[in-house]
């Protein structure tokens, strides 16, 4: 598949701007607007190659709505486009959470926005639940041997409630497990054409704080698999109990604000790196969590095609994917523990309910819990310390 020249850059940036800006509610908005987008209004991609972009983004690791931004920006005006449209598909989100970072991490925040803050992030649990139940039937559905399939999200769960950073191991080894007992089945030695082999290393760009923020960056854009909220207990683990550079309430906001603003979740880790490091830390994190998805693309956009029909590269999904789906389920766990006042598990209850009952919006779900915790502070009641 090559890429064909049929936008300036000037529009790249216009149009894949304008999508990070509107793109709330997460992968299913942003896919719906780049279709509107490429095949409804500009024609630059038909039906059947778009889809076919959409499967083969969800084969990769990383925030598959960010990669297929890359893509069709790269389809429609090569590396350089590619590029271009995928910062300016990145950037207005970016730019959102690191100011609402600067009110919500301060020393001595308003009375309400702490409220505000604990409230929301009482929610954080009840979407977390939501995301994993939600990827549990499609994931099923395509399971090879469900008892595999079964054991791969009990080793997920157990892994996000327990050990905290070594949960990539048990998503790669996942994985791998699969990729063997689907080989031994098939009895015979077929060659990928496409090989997953992440970086599971950061360069050496300095000591102290900023190589370990690196590498947990890395292990969000390169190593997560079933959708944006398996990065939470990978974050968790790193940010809060390992190096310290959040409290479990910090943390619990930022999840929160990387839900409210537009553009991906794996926003997220730059409230993360603002923490740890100010608004360096923040620049860097985004920039080594969303490198892999520009070098997925920019690598590889031309083999998509075979991507998809890769025997190795479906059986290593179908191992990592149940994995990460119960790593979802499991920082529920974490995320619940994390809450420190009577109130704020009754919000994780209505959340709850708005989620899975009443199915609203997640965003929506938010700012309820987020209003719900100002009124408590404006109250005169109890908030985190």
């Amino acid at each position: 598949m090559s890429a064909p020249r049929t936008a300036g850059i000037g529009t790249v940036l216009k149009e894949w701007g304008r999508i990070g800006c509107i793109g709330f509610g997460g992968p299913p908005t942003h896919i719906a607007l780049l279709r509107e987008l490429c095949v409804d209004r500009r024609r630059w991609l038909d039906d059947k190659a778009f889809e076919d972009a959409v499967a083969a983004c969800n084969l990769l690791p990383g925030p598959a709505s960010t990669q297929l931004a890359i893509f069709c920006a790269w389809h429609v005006r090569g590396r350089v486009g590619a590029v271009a449209g995928g910062i300016a598909f990145i950037a207005p989100g970016l730019v959102a959470i690191l100011a609402l970072a600067t009110l919500f991490l301060a020393s001595s925040p308003p009375l309400w926005v702490k409220g505000a803050g604990a409230g929301a992030g009482a929610a954080v649990a009840a979407v977390a639940l939501h995301a994993g139940l939600g990827l549990v039937a499609p994931s099923w559905k395509r399971a090879a041997k469900r008892w595999r399939w079964g054991a791969y999200v009990l080793v997920g769960l157990a892994g996000a409630a327990t050990v905290g950073p070594w949960l990539v191991l048990l998503l790669l080894g996942c994985g791998l497990v699969e990729v063997a007992a689907q080989r031994v089945r098939r009895r015979a030695g077929d060659r990928a054409g496409v090989h997953l082999t992440p970086l599971l290393a950061a360069a050496g760009i300095g000591g102290g704080v900023l190589l370990p923020l690196s590498w947990m960056a890395l292990k969000v854009g390169a190593l997560s698999y079933g959708g944006g909220f398996v990065i939470i207990p990978l974050m968790q683990a790193d940010a809060v109990h390992r190096y310290g550079w959040m409290t479990d309430g910090q943390f619990l906001n930022a999840v929160a604000l990387g839900q409210i603003t537009p553009g991906p979740v794996v926003h997220t880790v730059a409230v993360v790196g603002f923490a740890a490091a100010g608004v360096g830390g923040a620049l860097l994190a985004a920039a080594v969590a969303f490198s892999p998805s520009f070098a997925f693309v920019l690598l590889g956009a031309h083999r998509f095609d075979r991507l998809r029909g890769d025997p190795a590269v479906r059986a290593f999904l179908d191992g990592a994917g149940p994995a990460a789906i119960g790593s979802i389920l499991g920082s529920v766990i974490p995320l619940t523990a994390a809450l420190t006042d009577w109130w704020q598990y009754a919000v994780t209850a209505g959340a709850a309910a708005l989620l899975l009952a009443a199915r609203r919006g997640v965003v929506t779900t938010l700012l309820f819990a987020a209003a719900v915790g100002a009124g408590v502070a404006l109250a005169g009641g109890p908030l985190p310390t």
